[in-house]
């Protein structure tokens, strides 16, 4: 069997966020951080990331230790499980026809989606942005291969154009010109929405945040002129939570930013019956 890849292996894909150069590895492991040829540099953490936000850093608020901590729990409870097979069954046909392919999870969170990918698809190189860096301590530990950075999605990606076979984009921000921009022609963008109804049981105890019901009709409009929409698949999925699991969907997301959370309490007795609604919509670059 092929030794995994090193998540080093990824630093040729990357530009430096400053010029524009490429970037290099100062040294053997993420720790000793990059370097671009124009001089710029970047400390990797201890915990396995590195941080390419420079100067006023950014105006968007991350995940908070707390919201990391609520989504590592309910996540590792299996409550979503069917979603992270399709996607990781998604990603394994679309790249199965790949020599060494390049996966980018623009939003990764705590790498929980990307580490299934990972596993269908060993061979990848793989990128993880986010915005949190507790987040990334997290996917840097569960997606060793992965090149996890400290980034703010809504401004140009620190990736060469054409740098990537599949990107993946799962509850998180849509930069529809950067993700087309770095993605190599016949590749493929794989978004991942909460659809219409996700959760509403919920959303009659508690002040949850609304879902767009226009979502879907918004992502296809987004990305016209750049990416071919190709598929697009309505996962339901029934779910029994107790009080703990409520506390935690509430805490892991958007809806953390507007809630108590000392204050914040599932509904007692026995367990609670909701459905969570994904939408999968799977884009492709135009070969020219």
């Amino acid at each position: 069997m092929a030794p995994l890849p090193h998540p080093l292996d990824a630093a040729g894909l990357l530009r430096c966020p400053v010029c524009a150069a490429g970037i290099a590895p100062r040294a053997g492991s993420v720790t000793g951080g990059l370097r671009c040829a124009a001089g710029h540099s970047f400390d990797g953490a201890k915990q396995g990331y590195i941080n390419l936000l420079t100067g006023r850093g950014t105006s968007f608020t991350p995940d908070t230790a707390e919201m990391v901590a609520a989504r590592v729990e309910f996540l590792e409870g299996g409550h979503y499980l069917p979603l992270v097979e399709s996607v990781a069954q998604t990603a394994g046909r679309l790249l199965a026809d790949v020599a060494d392919p390049v996966v980018v999870d623009a939003g990764a969170g705590t790498g929980h989606y990307l580490a299934a990918v990972l596993h269908e698809v060993p061979s990848a190189r793989a990128v993880a942005l986010d915005l949190s860096k507790y987040a990334l301590r997290r996917a840097a530990r569960g997606c060793p291969q992965a090149l996890c950075l400290v980034w703010d999605l809504w401004r140009p990606l620190p990736l060469a154009d054409r740098a990537a076979d599949l990107m993946l984009n799962i509850f998180a921000p849509r930069n529809a010109a950067e993700y087309a921009r770095v993605l190599k022609p016949g590749g493929h963008l794989l978004v991942v929405t909460p659809a219409p109804g996700h959760m509403d049981a919920l959303r009659q105890l508690m002040p949850l945040l609304a879902i767009d019901e226009d979502k879907s009709d918004r992502l296809a409009a987004a990305f016209r002129g750049m990416l071919h929409l190709e598929d697009v698949e309505e996962l339901v999925v029934p779910l029994q939570l107790g009080a703990e699991d409520v506390h935690n969907l509430v805490m892991m997301g958007p809806n953390a930013h507007h809630v108590d959370a000392a204050g914040l309490k599932g509904p007692d007795g026995p367990p609670t019956a909701v459905e969570a609604r994904f939408t999968v919509s799977i884009f492709r670059k135009p070969l020219s």
